[in-house]
């Protein structure tokens, strides 16, 4: 486990909150106050549940985590009161932009192409939407982003591995948008555990105003139990908790993401496995008469431009085989987004290419 870091003190994003945030008056459950004895107070079936089952399902989850998110801290060395744990990340984004941005008036920067949930969670929340798009590399550009910047931006949402393209956005020009920037850059780290170079989070210490998302959706491959993370400055942390839904995670999510941290070993050998996989897919399709760039990667998928990608993706769908088609985004024209399968997946995406040859447009 990575060393604990200090919090980083004399930070308040207080005058960031919404103002009706700031009188909020948080639900108080049940489960606040007490887990054991008699429990005659949450009007719970005390007959307990219809289904045959020897967990406790009758009863309300616990309603802050804090075993689960003391074991998130532990693993990316930081203090438990720096984590959110909720559905997805997507929850978390959606907290945030709750939080943070009144609706009809604030905005966010997004940098495209980029994960699709940042505009959608903000037109749920009648908040704008501003675009800083990436470089035709796909490199984020921090002077054309802070160019965007108004008195109404609250939130910069970044992704690194960026998704849909794969690369890790530059470090250096992170921090320019981070010192440029007063108000929360949020830093979508879903695929984090497939790139060599790491997290975000030692920078929390210097930047008490970054925010990163984490998920057990990729590298732990638990999507099915919706368990994501928020990774803050304890004071964004507690905002998020009281705005946050009382019984957001679930006992049986909670339960199967805690024992996940005590599998990290395994979730890093199928790591490994995904990145030798995605090594031999990239040259089993290296040559291809229609392939025509490979997108550099950190992550378990590959962007890839072909000479008629849309005709592609329909082709192997045809015949079972689903890719994501990405040429809709911003500078990714002719492009598939390929997730790195097991090596009989492989083969078989592999071989439907190789037997066709090319495509007409």
């Amino acid at each position: 486990m990575p060393d604990q870091k200090p919090i980083p003190e004399q930070f308040n994003p207080d005058p960031w909150v919404r103002p009706n945030i700031r009188t909020l008056t948080p639900y108080h459950a049940a489960r606040d106050d007490f887990h054991e004895g008699i429990l005659l107070d949450a009007n719970e079936n005390s007959f307990g549940p219809a289904i045959p089952t020897e967990e406790p399902l009758h009863r309300y989850p616990d309603t802050r985590l804090d075993h689960l998110r003391r074991k998130w801290a532990e693993f990316r060395g930081i203090a438990m009161e720096q984590v959110f744990v909720g559905v997805g990340s997507d929850e978390a984004i959606d907290i945030l932009m709750r939080v943070f941005c009144e609706p009809g008036n604030d905005e966010i920067v997004i940098t495209p192409p980029t994960y699709g949930m940042y505009k959608v969670a903000a037109r749920v929340n009648n908040v704008s939407v501003v675009e800083a798009g990436l470089t035709p590399e796909f490199e984020l550009d921090a002077r054309s982003v802070l160019s965007r910047v108004s008195p109404q931006t609250k939130l910069i949402m970044l992704c690194s591995p960026n998704n849909p393209t794969g690369n890790v956005l530059s470090q250096e020009q992170i921090r320019q948008v981070l010192d440029g920037f007063e108000g929360l850059v949020v830093m979508d780290e879903a695929y984090v555990d497939f790139s060599e170079h790491g997290s975000l989070c030692p920078l929390m210490e210097q930047y008490p105003n970054l925010v990163i998302l984490q998920t057990l959706s990729k590298a732990f491959g638990l999507a099915a139990i919706r368990m994501g993370a928020a990774l803050a400055h304890p004071a964004v942390i507690e905002w998020m908790m009281k705005v946050k839904a009382p019984y957001n995670v679930n006992r049986l999510t909670a339960d199967t993401a805690l024992a996940a941290f005590d599998h990290a070993g395994r979730m890093q050998e199928n790591v490994q496995k995904i990145l030798s996989e995605r090594r031999r897919l990239v040259s089993g399709l290296s040559g291809h008469p229609d392939l025509e760039t490979v997108f550099p990667s950190d992550a378990n998928f590959v962007l890839m431009r072909f000479r008629n990608a849309e005709a592609w993706y329909h082709h192997l769908a045809a015949r079972g085989v689903i890719v994501r088609y990405r040429g809709d985004q911003l500078h990714c024209k002719n492009t598939l987004r390929i997730t790195v399968g097991t090596p009989a997946e492989n083969d078989r995406l592999i071989e439907e290419f190789n037997n066709r040859g090319s495509l007409e447009r």
